[in-house]
């Protein structure tokens, strides 16, 4: 199949659309919790930076919907609208179901570049569905909340991934259509978003939760895992997104850049030096122990 072609865009298109969930935040199976997995709901800080950005990424994906004129492209583009949207309600009906106190979200506004939001917001989803799905497998993995919570969500990150598969196969059709489909072309403009995409995840670590625009996976990983290492998150995240992504059609591209580089930065810390344990103290001849 050549990348940018008919062919391409129907099956990116098509397998989208064919792939759309079906469900409604208000009619889901809620479980009900123990008053320590409440209080730990309760004590995450990012339900109002996830709500701001699920809030913007629909009233956005929708404006870039309307620009354009292709009735596959534009089908396509309007689900995911729906499905950004779907997950602001799904979020706030958490919120509201489990009596989380936040501040009011700040209003959303359509933005003047849509096409341009849309191409920043996809390169930025990749890199953070990449890092949330290793985040939401370690959260799992420590029974942090009960497994009806994250069975719930399951279904919400396979969603992710079919957001961040579309959007790599359509930004690789654009650029084709407009005679930029050279792959060094290519790789410079991915790596060009990915840094700006990074350098706003860099800067998430650690900001406070009133700061709207923080990456909510960087907040989340501060949150509810403790003694986390480079190693285990990139091990997780590699292991979660294999995961996701065996569930696509092969002939689809898919988001390769940071799981390389996060393979390369395992294999790194491998060749690193391990710290040897501390020697216990040497007793004076003489000296005993008592």
């Amino acid at each position: 199949m050549k990348l940018g072609s008919t062919t391409h865009k129907e099956l990116f298109c098509q397998s989208f659309i064919d792939s759309h969930l079906h469900y409604e935040p208000e009619t889901m199976d809620w479980p009900k919790l123990e008053a320590d997995s409440l209080e730990r709901l309760r004590g995450i800080p990012f339900w109002r930076i996830a709500l701001e950005t699920e809030q913007r990424a629909g009233v956005m994906v929708r404006a870039f919907a309307d620009t354009i004129d292709d009735p596959l492209l534009h089908q396509a583009i309007a689900l995911q609208a729906y499905e950004e949207s779907r997950h602001a309600r799904l979020l706030a009906y958490l919120i509201h179901h489990y009596g989380i106190t936040i501040s009011a979200p700040a209003p959303v506004t359509v933005p003047e570049q849509p096409e341009q939001e849309f191409v920043d917001f996809g390169f930025g989803e990749c890199l953070d569905s990449f890092f949330a799905f290793g985040m939401f497998g370690l959260a799992r993995q420590s029974g942090y909340f009960p497994e009806s919570l994250f069975s719930l969500f399951e279904p919400i990150l396979d969603e992710e991934a079919r957001h961040i598969v579309f959007f790599i196969n359509w930004v690789t059709y654009d650029q084709v259509q407009r005679g930029w489909g050279a792959a060094p072309w290519r790789g410079i403009h991915a790596c060009w978003h990915y840094s700006r995409a990074l350098l706003h995840l860099v800067k998430s670590f650690g900001s406070a939760e009133g700061s709207t625009g923080d990456s909510f996976t960087a907040v989340t990983s501060n949150s509810f895992i403790d003694n986390l290492s480079l190693d285990g998150v990139l091990s997780m995240s590699l292991q979660e997104n294999e995961r996701r992504m065996k569930m696509f059609d092969e002939r689809l591209l898919q988001p390769r850049l940071f799981p390389r580089f996060s393979a390369i930065a395992r294999q790194t810390l491998t060749l690193l030096p391990k710290r040897s344990p501390a020697a216990p103290p040497a007793i004076e001849p003489g000296l005993t122990n008592k």
